[in-house]
């Protein structure tokens, strides 16, 4: 999968971390913290200067920048800039960990990060969630998942997925009819068929395969899907078709969800935000203006307060 790059965070041009690091170093200094300085810098610089920043940092005060922002931040606007400050796929991780620590699992967080991200992204996941947590993530997912959801997930974080393939009609044809043959052609459901495509298939073959599904069955993938297949593997696949077709639109939807109700899902929209905003988050926030008829600035501003909005907010970019 290849998503529309539209981030709304490019780093700077002309950056100096050392700079950057004298400047946040004064406004944790002293009484008093200048967060607009915090969320100024912070906000601005790509992931890769973020890290540079640390670095020089650390040279030059002997602290831990991470460490002097957690003492001097707190509620929902430290969480937004501890993120922003960790390597993507270690903050990922950490975001995997905590969905899977503790009393039940979180599914959704499980198939936000996993079911949408390419073969070079997950491995990158794999590879760091070891090195952090000295276990490997597939077994961990395991002990936490059940069923064909569990085995959809393993499938995809050991790498099954072939992005060098190329696309190929008549392959492609040929999954369709076995999609087909293990759905809506029999009573019940193989549900392994469906696993077996959507995670070994490239993005570029699946968006083929869907297409050639149309053709032959008259009603799209993901009406099969939620037509033939329940529970979390239903939300997981789901994900899948929906981020082979416009991730963007699916990461909207996502983000819609985290502000409805009674009280958002800070946790949720922290992550999204933060995750997609070097990748794609310009595209999401058209999405989001097309789907719902508001702005995501408009509703991220209603649903957020204080440094923790006017952080989400910079990192949205301009309207």
């Amino acid at each position: 999968m290849s998503p529309m790059r539209e981030p709304t965070v490019v780093g700077v041009p002309n950056f100096n971390a050392a700079e950057d690091a004298a400047a946040l170093r004064g406004a944790m200094k002293g009484l008093g913290t200048d967060e607009q300085t915090i969320i100024d810098i912070l906000t601005s610089r790509s992931n890769e200067q973020r890290q540079a920043i640390s670095k020089a940092f650390t040279h030059e005060y002997g602290r831990d920048i991470i460490e002097d922002l957690k003492s001097e931040l707190g509620g929902h606007f430290e969480d937004v800039i501890i993120a922003l400050m960790m390597p993507p796929a270690e903050y990922l991780c950490r975001e995997l960990n905590n969905c899977m620590e503790g009393l039940g699992t979180d599914e959704d967080v499980l198939v936000e990060i996993l079911c949408t991200r390419t073969k070079p992204e997950i491995a990158e996941i794999v590879d760091t969630y070891e090195k952090l947590y000295n276990r490997p993530l597939a077994e961990h997912m395991c002990s936490e998942t059940t069923g064909d959801f569990r085995r959809l997930l393993t499938l995809i974080v050991t790498g099954a997925r072939d992005e060098e393939a190329g696309v190929d009609p008549a392959r492609a044809a040929d999954a369709a009819q076995q999609l087909y043959d293990a759905g809506e052609a029999k009573w019940g459901t193989d549900e392994e068929i469906f696993n077996k495509i959507l995670a070994h298939e490239s993005f570029a073959q699946l968006r083929l395969i869907f297409e050639e599904y149309k053709n032959l069955s008259g009603r799209t993938i993901e009406q099969a899907i939620k037509a033939e297949v329940g529970g979390e593997l239903k939300e997981a696949l789901s994900a899948i078709v929906e981020c082979v077709e416009n991730s963007a639109a699916w990461f909207a939807t996502r983000l819609r969800a985290a502000m409805q109700g009674l009280g958002a899902d800070d946790r949720t929209l922290i992550r999204i935000i933060v995750s997609r905003s070097e990748i794609d988050l310009g595209a999401i926030k058209t999405e989001y203006e097309r789907l719902y008829d508001k702005t995501l600035e408009s509703e991220v501003r209603g649903e957020t307060s204080g440094d923790y909005k006017r952080a989400l907010v910079a990192l949205l970019g301009p309207a």
